[in-house]
Parts: C-alpha cells; sequence; structure tokens
C-alpha cells in the first residue's frame, strides 16, 4: 500500500477514518479483511467501539418497560369506535348473536394478522416504510400508503377529540346547558327556540350551539370560531404527546390508556344503579340468532375487527419496532386482542345500561304525554268513561295501565283511533333506536347524563374519557407517519412532529368550518375503508407468498425461541388472504350498491336528511380513494423498471483498527462485491444479484448462523465463502 494512503497514515491512530471506496480499491496493494468484518447497516463512532468491547449497542429508542409498550398499544387499538361503533353494531345486529361472528373473525382475521404486524416491526426494527422495503421493495408502496392514510385518519379524528374537549369545558356549569331548550322573550311572552322544540335540547346544542351547522355541503358557512380553538387545543395536547417520540408519549399512554377503564367501571357501577338499566342490558345479551344468517352482519363484523385493532395504519408497526428483538410479541398480540375485545364488551354494557334508562325516562315521559291527551278527550266526549278500566287511576298511571287502557281504545274506536294521535309507548322501540357515532356520544348519551344525579360530574367524567381514548389513538395514528418518515429520510424527530401538527391542524381548518361535519362523514366513510383493505391485503401476501411463510416462521422461531402454531402459517398463508378478498369484494359491492351520500342538518325542519353528494364532493372523495392508492402502482413500477433504487445497493467504507464498516454511499454493485470478497478490481465480477433487497429472508439467516450466536446481527467475517453470500 502506498505510504501516503490514509491508512498508512492514520494505522495507529485512534480516529475512525472514513475512506471512498474507490480510493480504497486504487490501492496497489490488497487490504488484508481476514482479520475484519462488515457491519450491514450504518454505524456511530460509539457503535464501532462498543462492538470492539464485545457490548451490543442500539441507536434505536426503546420502551422503558414492557408495561409501558402494552398500554401504548392498547391506548392506540382501544379508541372511540370501541365506546360508540361497537355497541351500535351489537343493537344493529342482533344484540349477543353478533357476538359470535366478531369473535370467529378476531381469531380468523384479526389476532393471525396483528401478530404479523407486531412480529414485522420487532424484527425489522423499522417503521412501515423501512419494513415493506425490506421485505418486497417492489411492494414499498404499502409503506407510503399507510402514511397517507395515517394522515387523512388523522385530520377528522382529532377534531372529533376537538369536539370532546369543547363539551368537555361545558360540563362545569349546572344544569348542564344541554338540558333544556334556550327561551327568548319578547316583553312578557316566553318563546322556546322553534328550532329545538322540533327536535329536542340536546340535538339542538349539538347541530346548532356546538357545530353551528350549515344546511348542505355546498354552504361553507365560515369557520367556527370555538371549535377552530379546540381543534388547535387538541393539535397541541398531540404534538406535546409526541414530541419526543415514545420517551413522551410512553409516559402520556399511563394515563391516557388506564383512565378511561377506570370512567368505564365508575358509569358501570353507577348505570346499573338507575331504573331501565337492567332492561337495556337484556336487551343487548337477547340474541337473535337469526341475523347471524345475513352477510351484511359478518361484513360488518370483519370491518369492526379490522379497524379495532389498528391494521395497516403503521401504528402497530412502529410500536413495536421500539422493542427488544427477543420480546415475545406472540403473547402480545393474543393479549392485546382480547383486551381489546373486552374494553367493547364493557363499553356496550355501559351504553346499554344509560340508552335502558333514557329509554325507560323517554317511555314515562310518553306516557303522561298521551295520558294527558287522554283526558283531554274524556272531558270534550270525544271518548267515554266507559273505555277506561276502573283500576286505571290518572295520577299514579303506570305504564301497565296505560298499555291496557291503549289496547281497549284502539280496539273499541278502531275506525277513528288514526285520528286520536295516541302512541303506543313501547319500552322496545325506544331500545330499537339504533343510534351510532357522534349521535351516541354528544346526543343519546348527553341527554341521558341531564337525568343524572350530580350530572356535570358525570359529563366532566364522561368527555375526558373520550379525549383520553381519542387521544391514545391519535398517539398511535402520528406515530404510523412520523416514525417511518424519520426511520426512511433520517430528519429530526422533533421537527418533523412540529411540522406534521401545524400542517394537519391548517388542512383541518377544513372541518370546523360551519360545514366541517360532513367532511368529518366523508372522510371518515371514503379515505379509509376501501384503501387500507388494500393495503392489509398487500401486507399478508408480501410476508406470506414473497418473503416465504416458511421462511417467516423460521425467523419467528429464531427471534421468540419457540415455533409459533402451524395455525399461523395457515391463516397467514390461505385463510386470512381469502376472508381480506371476500371482505374487499363486499366493501365495493356496498360502494357500488349505496350510492354515496350524507345526512344533511335541515333547520327548517329540524331533522337529517340523507342527500347525495354534489359533483365536486363526489370528485374530492374519488380523490382521496386513489391518492391513499397511487403509491402502491407507483413505487411498484418505479422499481420493477430499475427507475429508483431501492436504497439496499449503495455502500461506503469506514474502518478503525482493522474493523470495516458499511455505511450508506454510492458504490457500484461488482466493486461492492469484491471490496467484501478482498479480491482485486481486474478479477471476475461476483454473481451477487443486482439488487440488495434479494438480502431477504434467506440472506437474513446466513448472517445470524455466522454472527456469534446474535440473531440478525450486522455482522459477518470476511473469510465466509463466497456461496454463502
Amino acid at each position: 500500500m502506498p505510504k501516503t494512503s490514509k491508512v498508512t497514515q492514520r494505522e495507529h491512530s485512534n480516529e475512525l477514518v472514513t475512506e471512498s471506496v474507490a480510493d480504497l480499491l486504487g490501492h496497489e496493494e490488497p487490504v488484508d479483511y481476514k482479520l475484519s468484518s462488515f457491519n450491514v447497516s450504518a454505524e456511530t463512532p460509539t457503535q464501532a467501539k462498543a462492538v470492539e468491547e464485545g457490548i451490543e449497542v442500539e441507536d434505536r429508542p426503546a420502551w422503558n418497560s414492557k408495561l409501558q409498550y402494552i398500554l401504548a398499544q392498547i391506548g392506540y387499538s382501544v379508541g372511540l369506535g370501541n365506546v360508540w361503533r361497537f355497541p351500535y353494531l351489537c343493537q344493529k345486529n342482533g344484540g349477543g348473536a353478533y357476538m359470535i361472528p366478531y369473535l370467529v373473525l378476531l381469531f380468523v382475521i384479526g389476532i393471525p394478522l396483528f401478530f404479523l404486524e407486531l412480529a414485522v416491526g420487532q424484527r425489522i426494527r423499522r417503521g412501515s416504510i423501512g419494513v415493506w422495503n425490506y421485505i418486497c421493495p417492489r411492494l414499498g408502496g404499502i409503506g407510503f400508503a399507510s402514511c397517507l392514510v395515517c394522515l387523512f385518519v388523522g385530520l377528522y379524528y382529532n377534531v372529533i377529540i376537538g369536539w370532546s374537549i369543547f363539551y368537555f369545558f361545558k360540563s362545569f356549569q349546572y344544569p348542564l346547558p344541554w338540558a333544556e331548550c334556550p327561551v327568548h322573550r319578547n316583553g312578557t311572552t316566553a318563546v322556546v327556540e322553534a328550532e329545538c322544540d322540533k327536535s329536542s335540547a340536546t340535538t339542538y346544542f349539538w347541530y346548532r350551539e356546538a357545530l353551528n351547522i350549515s344546511d348542505t355541503i355546498d354552504d361553507g358557512g365560515g369557520l367556527n370560531w370555538r371549535m377552530t380553538l379546540c381543534l388547535l387545543f387538541a393539535w397541541s395536547l398531540v404534538g406535546l404527546a409526541m414530541i419526543k417520540g415514545i420517551q413522551s408519549s410512553g409516559k402520556v399512554m399511563y394515563f391516557s390508556s388506564l383512565f378511561p377503564y377506570v370512567v368505564l367501571i365508575c358509569f358501570l357501577v353507577r348505570s346499573l344503579l338507575l331504573k331501565g338499566a337492567v332492561d337495556g342490558i337484556m336487551h343487548m345479551l337477547t340474541p337473535q340468532l337469526e341475523k347471524m344468517l345475513d352477510p351484511q352482519v359478518w361484513r360488518e363484523a370483519a370491518t369492526q375487527v379490522f379497524f379495532a385493532l389498528g391494521l395497516g395504519f403503521g401504528g402497530v408497526i412502529a410500536f413495536s419496532s421500539y422493542n427488544k428483538k427477543d420480546n415475545n410479541c406472540h403473547f402480545d398480540a393474543a393479549l392485546v386482542s382480547i383486551i381489546n375485545f373486552f374494553t367493547s364488551v364493557l363499553a356496550t354494557l355501559v351504553v346499554f345500561a344509560v340508552l335502558g334508562f333514557k329509554a325507560n325516562v323517554m317511555n314515562e315521559k310518553c306516557v303522561v304525554e298521551n295520558a294527558e291527551r287522554i283526558l283531554g278527550y274524556l272531558n270534550t266526549q270525544v271518548l267515554s268513561h266507559d273505555l277506561i278500566p276502573s283500576h286505571v287511576n290518572f295520577s299514579h298511571l303506570t305504564a301497565q295501565d296505560y298499555h291496557e287502557m291503549y289496547g281497549v281504545i284502539k280496539t273499541v274506536k278502531e275506525d277513528h283511533f288514526q285520528d286520536l294521535g295516541l302512541d303506543a309507548c313501547l319500552l322496545e322501540e325506544e331500545l330499537n333506536k339504533a343510534v351510532q357515532g357522534t349521535g351516541l356520544a354528544f346526543i343519546a348519551f348527553t341527554e341521558a347524563m341531564t337525568h343524572f344525579p350530580a350530572s356535570p360530574f358525570w359529563s366532566v367524567m364522561f368527555f375526558l374519557m373520550l379525549i383520553n381514548l381519542g387521544l391514545g389513538s391519535m398517539i398511535g395514528t402520528m406515530a404510523g407517519l412520523v416514525t417511518p418518515i424519520t426511520d426512511t429520510f433520517k430528519v429530526r424527530k422533533e421537527l418533523l412532529t412540529v411540522s406534521c401538527c401545524i400542517f394537519a391542524f391548517l388542512i383541518g381548518l377544513i372541518f370546523v368550518q360551519r360545514s366541517g361535519n360532513y367532511f368529518v362523514n366523508m372522510f371518515d366513510d371514503y379515505s379509509a375503508t376501501l384503501p387500507l383493505t388494500i393495503v392489509v391485503i398487500l401486507e399478508n401476501i408480501a410476508v406470506a407468498w414473497v418473503y416465504g411463510t416458511q421462511k417467516f416462521m423460521e425467523e419467528l422461531t429464531e427471534m421468540l425461541g419457540f415455533r409459533p402454531y402451524m395455525y399461523y402459517f395457515y391463516t397467514w398463508k390461505y385463510i386470512s388472504p381469502i376472508c381480506m378478498a371476500v371482505l374487499l369484494f363486499s366493501c365495493v359491492i356496498q360502494l357500488i350498491r349505496t350510492p354515496p351520500g350524507y345526512s344533511a342538518w335541515i333547520s327548517d325542519l329540524a331533522e337529517e336528511r340523507l342527500m347525495s353528494y354534489p359533483p365536486w364532493a363526489l370528485t374530492l372523495l374519488i380523490c382521496l380513494i386513489i391518492l391513499a392508492l397511487l403509491p402502491l402502482p407507483v413505487v411498484f413500477i418505479l422499481r420493477q423498471f430499475h427507475l429508483i433504487s431501492d436504497g439496499s445497493n449503495t455502500l461506503s467504507v469506514s474502518y478503525k483498527k482493522g474493523r470495516i464498516m458499511k455505511e450508506i454511499s454510492n458504490l457500484g454493485e461488482n466493486d461492492e462485491t469484491r471490496f467484501i470478497l478482498g479480491k482485486a478490481p481486474c478479477e471476475t465480477p461476483s454473481p451477487m444479484p443486482t439488487h440488495r433487497s434479494y438480502l431477504g429472508p434467506q440472506h437474513a439467516l446466513d448472517l445470524a448462523a455466522a454472527s456469534n450466536g446474535r440473531y440478525g446481527s450486522d455482522y459477518l467475517t470476511a473469510t465466509t465463502p463466497e456461496s454463502e453470500l
């Protein structure tokens, strides 16, 4: 080697020398690499020193404890959908009978795919972009599609947290502001607000006071400044929780994950003491088995399983990527999935107990109003006193007495009964009124709480619980966006987090204008369902059919220390892809059969009307779906025709005291191979594949076998035979 060589000059130096590979390959004398080893990933000088001393150093952040990680996964998967969508689906699809298809699909689709995402994140220790680039570069668009879906969902999901913040601050007053309709005085005359009188106090407060909603999506109506401030506050909370990565979000999870369970248990105990709570729970638990034969029930159960666990968003992968390599993610998958299910059941018990109480209150109100109407007919001789059973006492009228009286009048006055305008006041009808989503949280539940003793306290607790549930899910959603970008483009996490929050807040202003609720429903219905279903199908195919299920199982065996059940082999390879394909097909059919529309609040009528989206809104809706799926074909085409690199066939060299470490730079494929094998530039090129993506599953095992027993170690001796490379 020439005496001017940097290696000669610094032969006895303790400094780390980084030299271009072209210079090294141009040296007259080959370097003896037999005592050297190389690192597949970039290392810092501190890491190199630690490796020389036999210490394994990982510069990736890690969870402070296993409990913190489990709480983070629970906080992410357990969200607002557990509180208001699962109870609605349970009520709509046969009560207790709905639990059967849900549990079946949880074990067939949910747990296997949840385990798959946990495993790939922990094995590869990267966000969704890096994970799918590693497994199959041509399907690397999966990671980018996940990031876009996370962005879309985060945009409107945080608006719901903003709504909860608004109601939270409004709860600190007695009586609650939505307990009664506003009254306007015109001199000595008191007039109830017409829009409120036609609907209800809670409905009026939601649509007029909170949202100040416009009649159509075409009428933007300008910004709602109160909701704008609440949205700013919501994004500030998310930004503060995410600013330091898992160091800050992990600590937040201790409260945001555990507090909702405290509130749910308190609500369950309190609601069980209310009149009619048992009626609601019995209504929930009474199975309508005939509903199980309806394919729609199974489709909705599969969709709920799919979204309840947060599959495809990248948050699961991001959180698991901060785990130790030997963490038992198999146990984590089962634990989090089962806790998620029991949380849904707990929330459903609470919801049905409260709705049972509300149904009894509304039924009693109905009985009183109709009894007064009957008394009026008796006084005006429209009805005869002979029609009233002798034991009926109007001053202490029970629901049973009213139903008996109602039946007699209906039988005798059959020809003119409709003219009387009497209501049957059936409790079952009140219980069957299906309320979902925001209607459950901001209308039905708030109305029930107005009848609670100490109603402001329970209102504060309820909306604080919603804020915490939403915050836990938002942290996971933002992790699915921030972690892959940080890993791939090496930007500062703090700067990226703040930039994402500011950008999302500015875009989110569309949701806090007077027509914003219609955009929230649009994004909720169409921006995630179809794209996420396709993303998860491709994730399953990438692992099971491209990477190889058998190879993946072998790597899991080495990583976990035991072989996962063969049940996962067959579900990943056959059952889950087929079930997901059926779900995708049914979603497409549903979109075709049900033209896109939205429920508009018509202020003059004080009721909702189903309206079709205008052409520009349909265009926006289609663009959302296309934009979320666009990275999939774009990345595939670019890498299929070698228009962009997968980022794995570029190297440079750093060395210190005979140790060679591979880092990122520009090095040709053949030069790289000759350099690693210690060959002179004139020797025959190595038959190494063009793309280092082929260092996938099989090569990972070879590396592990030659790395002093460390699974997935970054080190391999230079004396390894060429055939093993």
